[in-house]
């Protein structure tokens, strides 16, 4: 059994009098450790529930991805209307990751998570229905919603872990998510979707419309689970909380203005589309990619394209522990120079790919193109935390934002352009958003190249202060 960890004054009021996992009592009661084999609440609960949640957000929103070929030969649409419906599938999502960043600061996590996956499983649902390039873009569009989760998944952890563990933790929930995205390709691909075909005696048109159904199912019943099993943060739920006096009443507009005006936020949300955007780019363009240029059949490409997406089995993390490690060294430059390195090397890994004419050699660079890429999303939210710790929903929205901003753009340029010269843009691209970390500079941190922290507490375990008695509390 865990070991229990007293904290706090018999006499505070929270939901938990004691925790298995040591806290910290100067961050509110935030964990310090992550230990990956327990399920105890609050802390190591709400981890779990946090990359589950996302994980089945994400398996939802790409669902369709290595079906596209299928619906694309039915439906007869061209490879721009295919590439439009991708392009609003993960655009509609910006606005989501902006509207849920100050929520998270108001409403927590929790119930948030709910409500989207339950929305979302709508939708996904109704896959069946679709009979042309608009009602397929109409549909990924609300599908979309589920991509808004990233932000209660940062969030929530956030929330949880101290500033010394919260680069491991943001990175290990979003990686783990973010695996969704190279499940629900070999799975809907390569299982469901020959299952169903047999199920309908080889009927391409009746699998694909009805297979869908099966992550829906799954993405609702999770939102319902995770409401009633887990807590908003260490010292209970956000209502319980205010009622008792133990967390002022937040301002959703005073958070989101204050992460926006923020110029840190907006390099960060610059940086997080070259790496974040490029994966969701690669959710949506791998399948066909390999099953267009190297001829692969649908289960053959989809099983290809799903490990890039497997690669989140730790690179992420492995992205936040670099991080995590290189803040203990050199303090915030550390975590910053980290981030340039993922970025650069990424960016490289993408040309390399672009000119890589034969099978093999295209999923071995694909391997390594992929640790990068996600490596960098690690670094990148073992950052945030740092910017402005009072807004630290809002910026997590923002900055997630970002990443669905970068596929937009990175869609378009597979819309319009050979696969070639759109990766080659989008390579040119990432180094050349690796250069804006010289502008980085977070107050009372070191920039990559000037300045120091102020104490080595600082870089290491900043402390949340409590918001200005003088904002409006009114949402």
């Amino acid at each position: 059994m865990a070991e229990e960890v007293g904290t706090g004054a018999p006499q505070e009021i929270k939901k938990y009098q004691e925790y298995f996992v040591r806290v910290d009592p100067d961050q509110d009661d935030k964990s310090s450790e992550i230990k990956l084999c327990s399920f105890a609440r609050p802390h190591m609960r709400a981890f779990h529930c946090s990359w589950w949640c996302f994980f089945i957000a994400f398996f939802i929103w790409f669902a369709i991805a290595p079906l596209l070929g299928e619906i694309k030969d039915e439906l007869g649409l061209t490879k721009q209307e295919v590439w439009t419906s991708s392009i609003v599938g993960v655009g509609g999502t910006i606005f989501m990751r902006f509207v849920l960043g100050p929520a998270c600061d108001k409403f927590g996590a929790r119930i948030l998570f709910a409500v989207v996956l339950c929305v979302a499983s709508i939708p996904t649902a109704c896959t069946g229905l679709v009979q042309d390039a608009t009602g397929l873009a109409i549909l990924r569009l609300f599908i979309g919603i589920a991509g808004g989760t990233f932000v209660m998944c940062q969030y929530w952890t956030s929330r949880m872990f101290t500033k010394e563990t919260v680069g491991t933790a943001n990175a290990l929930v979003g990686g783990w998510g973010n695996l969704g995205g190279g499940v629900t390709q070999i799975v809907m691909g390569a299982v469901l979707f020959p299952l169903f075909k047999v199920i309908f005696n080889q009927d391409v048109s009746k699998a694909w419309r009805t297979v869908c159904i099966i992550p829906a199912i799954v993405a609702f019943g999770s939102g319902l689970t995770v409401y009633f099993i887990s807590d908003d943060a260490p010292k209970g739920n956000y209502n319980e909380m205010k009622k008792n006096g133990t967390m002022p009443e937040i301002s959703a507009a005073s958070s989101f203005r204050d992460g926006a005006l923020n110029f840190n936020t907006w390099l960060l949300f610059i940086q997080y589309a070259c790496c974040f955007g490029v994966e969701l780019t690669m959710n949506n363009a791998a399948a066909l990619y390999f099953r267009e240029e190297f001829e692969q059949s649908t289960e053959s490409a989809a099983a290809i394209a799903s490990i890039f997406g497997w690669m989140n089995l730790f690179a992420r993390g492995l992205g936040g522990f670099a991080s995590d490690k290189m803040n203990g060294y050199m303090g915030m430059r550390g975590r910053i120079l980290v981030q340039t390195i993922f970025l650069g090397v990424e960016g490289v890994l993408v040309l390399v790919f672009a000119n890589t004419g034969n099978l093999a050699g295209a999923i071995v660079v694909m391997v390594f193109f992929s640790v990068f890429v996600q490596a960098a999303e690690g670094s990148t939210y073992g950052i945030v935390p740092y910017v402005d710790p009072p807004a630290t929903g809002s910026i997590s929205g923002i900055v997630g934002a970002g990443g669905n901003t970068g596929a937009v753009c990175f869609g378009l340029g597979f819309r319009n352009l050979n696969y070639k010269d759109a990766f080659i843009l989008m390579g040119s691209a990432i180094i050349a958003s690796s250069a804006l970390s010289v502008l980085v500079y977070i107050k009372g941190h070191s920039a990559l190249f000037c300045g120091r922290d102020v104490d080595a507490a600082a870089s290491k375990g900043i402390e949340v202060p409590e918001p200005k008695e003088d904002v409006d509390a009114e949402a």
